[in-house]
C-alpha cells in the first residue's frame, strides 16, 4: 500500500492542495484500504460501493461520505488514471445547514471576553475582515496596507490570494496591538520559534472566552466569519462584494447569508400588509 499512498500524497501536492485537505484525503484513502486489507489500486468500483454503504450503515454523517468519495476520485482519475473506476457514483444527498452567526452583543462580550491582547486581536481582525482562521495566523505585517486601505491575503484557501477592506478604526487597533506586542517578523501573530501562531492555539482560546461570555451558542473562528457577512448583508452590503471578500469562488456560496439574516426577513413586508383593512367579522 506504501507505494500508490506515497504518490497519492505526491500528486496531492503537486494540485496544490493544503495540507489540511491532504491530510483528510490520504487518511480516507488508507481507511479504505485497512477495510479490504489490500492497496486502494488493487479495488474495484464494487469495493467502493461496499465501503460507502459500511460507512453509511456505521453512521457517517452525508457530508464525510462525500468527503471520501471526493478523496477516492481524485486517487482512482489522477493517480492511478483509472477514472472509470469512479464515475457515477451515487452520493448522499448534501444536507445544507444555516451557519451560527452572532449578534454585534455577542460578538463585543466574545471579544472582550478573550484573555491576551494578542487573542483578542487575532479575532477582531476575523469579525472585522472576514478572514478564515487560518488565513488570520498566517497575515505578515506588510500585509497591512494603510495607504489602500487593505489587508492582502497572500494565504488564501486553496493558494488564492486576495485583498480584504482595512477600516480607519481596525487600522489604530492592529497599531495599538504592534506596539503592544512587538510580534516576531514577518507574522502579525507570531508563535514559538518564530513560526506563525498556531490554528490550535487561537481554537482553546476562543472555546474559553465563549465560556466566559456565557455563550450558548456553538463560537469557533468560523462563526465570526459567519458574522462579518451577515452583518454586512444587513448593512446593506452587494452580494457580490461580500463573496470578493470572503474568496468564495461561488456566489451560490455567499448567498446562504441572505437565508441566514433574520434581520433582512423581519424588514420584509408581508403581502398582506399592502391590503386594505379588513372590516371586522360579525359573528
Amino acid at each position: 500500500m506504501h507505494a500508490s499512498i506515497s504518490r497519492y500524497l505526491e500528486d496531492l501536492r503537486l494540485s496544490a492542495y493544503s495540507k489540511s485537505t491532504i491530510k483528510v484525503y490520504s487518511a480516507a484513502l488508507v481507511a479504505f484500504g485497512n477495510y479490504h486489507d489490500r492497496a486502494p489500486d488493487q479495488c474495484d468500483r464494487d469495493d467502493i460501493r461496499n465501503w460507502l454503504l459500511h460507512l453509511q450503515a456505521r453512521g457517517s454523517s452525508p457530508v464525510s461520505i462525500r468527503q471520501y468519495v471526493c478523496a477516492l476520485k481524485f486517487f482512482f482519475t489522477r493517480t492511478v488514471s483509472a477514472p472509470e473506476t469512479v464515475s457515477n457514483l451515487p452520493l448522499p444527498k448534501h444536507q445544507r445547514s444555516f451557519p451560527a452567526v452572532l449578534s454585534r452583543t455577542e460578538v463585543f462580550a466574545l471579544l472582550e471576553a478573550l484573555e491576551t491582547p494578542r487573542m483578542r486581536m487575532f479575532f477582531t481582525l476575523i469579525y472585522a475582515t472576514g478572514l478564515r482562521l487560518r488565513e488570520a495566523c498566517l497575515i505578515e505585517t506588510r500585509d497591512i496596507q494603510r495607504d489602500r486601505g487593505v489587508i492582502h491575503v497572500r494565504h488564501g484557501k486553496g493558494g488564492k490570494e486576495r485583498f480584504v477592506t482595512l477600516s480607519p478604526r481596525l487600522y489604530g487597533l492592529l497599531r495599538s496591538y504592534y506596539a503592544q506586542a512587538r510580534p516576531t517578523p514577518p507574522w502579525l501573530f507570531a508563535g514559538r520559534g518564530g513560526n506563525p501562531l498556531h490554528p490550535d492555539v487561537a481554537i482553546r482560546a476562543i472555546a474559553i472566552a465563549r465560556r466566559v461570555a456565557h455563550l450558548d451558542k456553538r463560537v469557533t473562528a468560523h462563526t465570526l466569519r459567519h458574522s462579518f457577512a451577515t452583518h454586512l448583508l444587513e448593512q446593506g452590503a452587494d452580494l457580490l462584494v461580500i463573496q470578493k471578500l470572503l474568496g468564495h469562488s461561488s456566489l451560490d456560496t455567499t448567498t446562504i447569508y441572505a437565508h441566514v439574516s433574520t434581520h433582512l426577513l423581519a424588514q420584509t413586508r408581508s403581502p398582506l400588509d399592502l391590503l386594505p383593512e379588513l372590516k371586522p367579522m360579525r359573528r
